[in-house]
């Protein structure tokens, strides 16, 4: 199976990559960090060198493959508002790392998954979309973004036998996570988050959210009241 994986060269994305190039299959990795994609150029993966906010540049790199069987466009980034500040500049990086890179992304490996006989497109999201949380104004609507992309996407492209699912993890211990200035339950490894996103997307789920523990509280939550939920949120934030 021929993969191309976004965002490759740290947490999940490389994980992932190197996981799937041990089962045998030909993977690309793409990322922008020269010496981590040498790292895995030398350990026999394709590379590539792409800076996915450059819409002109992604799209003529892309046109230069042949086709693809699984696309995981994983490639984003993490910032939070610290009030009583409200950076919109903030905002719009975070918008762009993660919302428009995918969206150009999506638009360069489509034609490359319609020469597939088994195609199959996946994009992380995450389980922060599930809720509103403390400080994610920024990282969960862009996350939020990306879900309601994805769900429209898997409608548009039934006809065309285009298999779509939406990656939310929660927690994993990755350089991006390691920032992080809080505590995060059920924190699992990227090995573990590499398993369970390569069984659900061989069983081709639409979701695949994990870890269950975590993520299934965060669905049980979103049913609740709207005004309900905002008091719990409040009382996290107080603590």
């Amino acid at each position: 199976m021929k993969i191309l994986i976004t965002g490759a060269t740290s947490g999940i994305g490389r994980q992932l990559a190197l996981d799937y190039h041990t089962e045998g299959h030909e993977v690309w990795a793409l990322g922008r960090n020269a010496e981590a994609l040498e790292e895995l150029s030398a350990k026999g993966l394709r590379t590539g060198q792409v800076d996915l906010t450059d819409r002109a540049a992604c799209l003529d790199w892309f046109s230069t493959l042949e086709s693809i069987d699984l696309a995981i466009l994983n490639a984003g980034t993490c910032e939070y508002v610290d009030l009583p500040v409200f950076d919109s500049s903030l905002i719009q990086r975070v918008m762009r790392a993660n919302v428009e890179t995918v969206a150009i992304s999506i638009e360069a490996v489509l034609p490359l998954l319609r020469k597939s006989s088994n195609a199959h497109l996946a994009v992380v999201g995450s389980s922060a979309a599930f809720v509103p949380l403390p400080r994610a104004e920024a990282y969960g609507a862009s996350k939020a973004a990306i879900a309601y992309m994805v769900d429209t996407l898997r409608i548009d492209l039934k006809n065309e036998d285009i298999v779509v699912s939406l990656i939310c993890p929660g927690f994993v211990k990755t350089p991006l996570t390691d920032l992080n200035d809080f505590p995060m339950p059920f924190r699992i490894t990227t090995d573990e988050a590499s398993m369970a996103i390569r069984k659900g997307l061989k069983k081709k789920k639409a979701q695949i959210h994990f870890p269950k523990k975590f993520t299934i509280l965060l669905k049980i939550l979103s049913f609740l009241p709207g005004p309900l939920w905002t008091i719990l949120a409040k009382r996290m934030v107080k603590q």
